[in-house]
């Protein structure tokens, strides 16, 4: 099992979330985070500058078994990349386990 880790711009989340539900990742959780990135110039509009330096995301956990991993890393940057710096991070880690409370089910069962 993978654990997999997106921080994505918030005004992409709900093209990420379709496309998401559409190869049956069906089940993650998220909130809204606020970061610092490596930009540190600000931008100005109309004679005002404006900070770029405190960024709004949004911030995606999903769980899945392994064969799952590439398809939906795949899906995560084709639907939040814009090109733009900012875009985002993704990050993958291993599971132990995993243990639905409601039936005792563990591992791969207990994800889907």
């Amino acid at each position: 099992m993978k654990k997999i880790e997106a921080i994505i711009r918030k005004s992409r989340f709900d093209e990420v979330k379709e496309a998401l539900h559409s190869i049956k990742v069906n089940f993650f959780s998220y909130w809204d985070a606020t970061g610092v990135g490596n930009e540190q110039q600000g931008h100005v509009y109309r004679g005002i500058s404006y900070s770029t330096t405190d960024i709004q995301r949004r911030y995606l956990v999903i769980i899945i078994s392994d064969e799952f991993v590439e398809k939906t890393v795949d899906t995560l940057i084709k639907h939040s990349k814009t090109g733009d710096v900012g875009d985002g991070k993704i990050f993958i880690s291993n599971i132990e386990d995993c243990i639905r409370i409601r039936t005792n089910e563990r591992g791969t069962k207990a994800i889907n």
